[in-house]
Order: C-alpha cells, then sequence, then structure tokens
C-alpha cells in the first residue's frame, strides 16, 4: 500500500521545523554538530513519526520499539524528535548545552525519558543494540531495534564485532541504518579510512542490505523502513546515502560544520532558509 502523499507533507514539514530546532539550538549554545544532525533529520524523523512503536506518555512501554543513536554527536536531532514527540517540553531544547540541563553534547540515557542508551562513544552504540534484539529475543517480545550509524564511525572495529553477533544471531528484529553522508570531523572518510565497499561488507556479515537509498526523500526512508521491517531470518543493514548539512545550503557537504555552530549571522541565514 505504502505511505499517502498527505504523511509525506506532513513528515517532510516536521523534518523542517526539527530542523530549524537543531540549528537553533546550537546556535544558541555555541556548541555542537550540525552537520551530521541534520544529514539525519529525515531518517529520524520517519522513525519516531511515522514507523516506532513508540507513546511518549509511557516511555517504559514494555513492548516498545527501541532507537540507539550510536553516533552519539547527533545529540540534537534526537533531543528535537523527543521534544516534537511529546517526551519533553519543546520550550526545553533552549537549554542546550546549559549547566544544569538534561539535553547535553551527548544523549544521556539517566537525564531524560525516551534515550534508550548512552552515547558518543563511537562504535559501542550498535553492540548494545544487538543486546537489546537478543534479549527481545528471548523475552518472545514483539518489538525492533533501530541503531543509526555514522560512515566515519563504521571504521571502528567495535562496529563489526557486533555485526558478527547479530549476523550470527540472525537477529531479524535489530535494523541498523548508516547515515552515509561520507564526511567525518577530519574530512573525507574516503581519504580517513575508506569503507568501501559498503554494502558488500554488510552482506559479508550476514545482513539483509536495502542499500542506495535517498536519505532526504521522506517517500524512500519510509519505504526502506517498511521493507526491514518486514525481512526474516536475518538483521538489516539500510545504507541511506545523505548530505552533511543537509537543509542549509552553507552547510551541506562543508566538513567544517561537523562541530562548528553557526555565527550569528549564519543562524539567522539558516533560519530563513527553514
Amino acid at each position: 500500500m505504502g505511505i499517502s502523499r498527505e504523511k509525506i507533507k506532513e513528515l517532510e514539514e516536521k523534518a523542517r521545523v526539527i530542523r530549524r530546532h537543531i540549528v537553533e539550538m546550537i546556535g544558541r549554545a555555541d556548541s555542537g554538530h550540525p552537520g551530521g544532525s541534520l544529514s539525519a533529520t529525515d531518517i529520524v524523523t520517519s522513525l519516531y513519526f511515522y514507523k516506532m512503536k513508540i507513546d511518549p506518555k509511557k516511555p517504559e512501554l514494555e513492548d516498545r520499539d527501541k532507537f540507539v543513536l550510536s553516533k552519539g554527536h547527533a545529540a540534537p536531532v534526537l533531543y528535537a524528535v523527543l521534544a516534537e514527540s511529546g517526551y519533553f517540553p519543546v520550550a526545553y531544547l533552549k537549554t542546550l548545552r546549559q549547566i544544569g540541563s538534561s539535553l547535553q553534547g551527548h544523549p544521556d540515557m539517566l537525564s531524560l525519558p525516551g534515550i534508550e542508551m548512552t552515547s558518543g562513544s563511537l562504535g559501542q552504540g550498535l553492540s548494545v543494540a544487538v543486546g537489546m534484539a537478543l534479549a527481545n529475543r528471548m523475552d518472545k517480545k514483539d518489538s525492533k531495534v533501530y541503531c543509526l550509524i555514522g560512515d566515519g564511525e563504521s571504521q571502528e572495529g567495535q562496529i563489526w564485532e557486533a555485526a558478527m553477533a547479530a549476523g550470527h544471531h540472525k537477529l531479524d528484529n535489530l535494523i541498523v541504518m548508516l547515515d552515509h553522508n561520507k564526511l567525518q570531523i577530519d574530512g573525507k572518510v574516503e581519504d580517513i579510512k575508506g569503507i568501501e565497499p559498503i554494502s558488500d561488507k554488510w552482506k559479508a556479515f550476514r545482513f539483509n542490505v536495502i542499500d542506495n537509498v535517498d536519505g532526504h526523500s521522506i517517500k524512500d526512508v519510509c519505504a526502506a523502513l517498511d521493507k526491514a521491517a518486514a525481512h526474516k531470518g536475518k538483521p538489516t543493514a539500510i545504507i541511506f546515502e545523505t548530505t552533511k548539512g543537509k537543509g542549509v545550503s552553507f552547510m551541506e557537504g562543508v566538513v567544517g560544520f561537523h562541530g562548528r555552530p553557526p555565527t550569528k549571522p549564519e543562524l539567522e541565514k539558516a533560519l530563513q532558509e527553514l
């Protein structure tokens, strides 16, 4: 049946709002990681407002789906989506990276409802997601575990140890999503430590692979998520082709905005574009 045009438009508008939150939060804090937060916005927005089985009023719902943001420096996109979902007031987003705020530079599962795992030490999130998926199977829970990783993060050996475990145990309740924006803090991924052919790597670790997905097409993102959730017998890896800084023209494809906040004039220009 697929997703309706009305739902696509709704999600596109939600993603635009999320992007505004991201640049406002980081600009106000004068600290944070806009590039990777913006590249992942359409993916995370589609997850929370289309695909995942969650209830913000019951964040500890027994059979909820879970999301692990392994690339924890992209915390602003998670915070914005959680706020828009109703886990906490949108106004609280203004406190990003302030002393005493629960909105730390990387997600902390003890600080806020809706955060399933403390993350940010790159390479570790997928191991946790594999453990969650295995526990769900042992407990006979009909729920999914979604894990978002980065392509720079995919240079970490622990990612592949976790992938090997997931493939071995045939964890078809685990969906790994690669935010393939091709840039990391020091430059182009291919120049620092190339990860290609990335699809073949996931296949070698016994994953069902859905590759070449436009990570900025809501329709394509939702279709890939539907296909992944329906697959049986293997864990799934979705390779989302994305652009670092997507949605803000002067940030798109610019490695410098991996971890640099916008200046006040840049913030004004970004908000005008959004």
